[in-house]
């Protein structure tokens, strides 16, 4: 069965993820640190990690094969998972590639660099209904493509 693996704690979209994964019907894991709110339905699991360093990551990277996709902002756990075979989606529907995902991990050390030598930065940039509406797409053409490939 194809399951979404959904790196929880901060993820502004677990709605539209319940809406897709039950159009297609796949089974959803909402992992997080802290108990949060899920649906009653059978086919959403609820996991609650520890409160250890990088915990959330460390199960959905185990979890993660060529069956899932994974649903996180995460950099170092969006490589992990392609690692794996999985298919890899930010929250404003940026798909993670193989191709993509080096770049991505060094404009993340870039910044950090920055950030350590006293730079002001900012953060991310505000989450859109375009973000929104990106996501829903990027998950759907996800699951359609593990769907072929059942």
């Amino acid at each position: 069965m194809i399951r979404v693996l959904v790196d929880a704690d901060a993820c502004p979209v677990k709605d539209e993820v319940y809406r897709v994964a039950e159009r297609h019907g796949a089974s959803v894991a909402i992992v997080s640190n802290s108990h949060l709110r899920v649906p009653p339905l059978a086919w959403i699991e609820r996991i609650v990690v520890s409160d250890g360093f990088d915990a959330a990551d460390d199960w959905i990277a185990e979890a993660a094969d060529a069956r899932s996709v994974v649903v996180t902002a995460d950099i170092l756990l969006a490589d992990r998972c392609i690692k794996s075979g999985a298919s890899v989606i930010a929250p404003t529907g940026k798909l993670f590639t193989g191709a993509s995902i080096g770049g991505a991990i060094a404009t993340r050390a870039i910044m950090a660099d920055l950030r350590a030598g006293g730079e002001q930065l900012g953060g991310p940039a505000p989450f859109t209904k375009a973000d929104r509406s990106r996501f829903l797409q990027s998950l759907d053409a996800a699951l359609v493509r593990l769907k072929r490939t059942a």
